[in-house]
């Protein structure tokens, strides 16, 4: 009898063992359940990569009275699921959790809770939480911020704002070797990208910020640095329907930065691989190596949404991005 139980086990453990990236396929974590965690972004910690996104569950709805597509789920908070290899992963609860029938909330099941980023602070040794805070029909475009002791939660939320008065959507977080820390915002209805250097304990905005990307109304951004060099991966503003993505390059994160091109190639490339960046990793221990992190969004199904991740590979100086059926992180060069 224990001999059977042990084959069994081994059987069950063999199967929730994943040996592959496969982007665009149902993601399943070692329970055997899809990962819900949408828009995320990972943070790496005392050799553990947490993961960090969205909850979308429910039935999906488009919002009346919008000028596009306006497709919703209730939101249901963040989630927090961890991984050694970055293929297998482990759901660790929910790291932030949305409340319900309490509109004047901003974490209500009736707000929006979008792209969700943490850093930690060596200083305070708090981890902190920025995400996009903002009503169904995008009215109230607000940066939110929490906290936690730590990595996996629960995180305590503390306020939203407008980043010095301005307009935040889509967002991403940035920390510098240096220990300083960039909160990066669409702004002026999705126009202009802002870049705001975060307070030294990274709980508010500084007023040392810029404008970039002026009138060239971009989404979606995702930065990471590069032998001194500052890259940043931005999407173009067409709701749920996928379109080109568009490389930036500084000298420092609150510089000039200079427009390129798309950093994905060959087929597929015109529409970012049918879905929209959200966050670009360094490979621990792995010099020059990067993963692109991007979400296949099915507007009809916010659910079924699916996950994007491919190598991205630095040649002379520039990102390039290609579709990969498969792949391994540990082979990635």
């Amino acid at each position: 009898m224990l001999l059977v139980v042990l084959l069994l086990f081994g059987k069950f453990h063999l199967k929730a063992q994943q040996k592959l990236i496969e982007p665009g396929k149902i993601w399943k974590d070692t329970q055997g359940k899809p990962i819900n965690a949408h828009g995320g972004g990972i943070l790496y910690f005392k050799g553990v990569y947490y993961w960090f996104g969205e909850i979308k569950r429910g039935s999906t709805w488009l919002v009346a009275n919008q000028s596009w597509e306006d497709y919703r789920v209730p939101a249901g908070g963040i989630s927090c699921y961890t991984s050694s290899d970055l293929i297998n992963w482990a759901y660790k609860g929910i790291a932030l959790s949305a409340s319900t029938g309490n509109p004047l909330s901003d974490l209500d099941t009736g707000k929006v809770i979008e792209r969700p980023k943490v850093l930690y602070n060596r200083r305070t040794r708090k981890f902190v939480m920025w995400m996009h805070i903002d009503a169904n029909d995008y009215s109230l475009a607000r940066a939110g911020v929490a906290m936690s002791e730590r990595p996996e939660g629960p995180y305590h939320y503390i306020k939203s704002v407008r980043p010095n008065g301005a307009m935040c959507r889509d967002m991403t977080v940035f920390q510098d070797t240096d220990g300083k820390a960039y909160h990066l915002f669409s702004s002026e209805n999705n126009a202009t990208m802002h870049v705001c250097l975060l307070s030294d304990d990274y709980l508010s905005h500084t007023k040392n910020e810029i404008s970039i990307l002026k009138n060239a109304s971009r989404e979606a951004p995702a930065m990471f640095k590069h032998r001194g060099r500052y890259y940043l991966i931005t999407s173009g503003c067409t709701g749920w329907t996928p379109n080109a993505a568009l490389l930036a390059v500084a000298d420092h994160p609150l510089g000039t930065w200079k427009i390129l091109d798309n950093p994905c190639m060959g087929m597929g490339a015109d529409s970012t691989f049918s879905a929209q960046g959200t966050f670009i990793l360094p490979l621990a221990g792995k010099k020059d190596s990067f993963i692109f992190l991007a979400d296949q969004w099915n507007k009809i199904n916010l659910e079924d949404s699916r996950y994007i991740w491919l190598p991205l590979k630095m040649r002379e100086g520039k990102p390039e991005i290609q579709w990969v059926e498969n792949w391994r992180p540990e082979t990635h060069n």
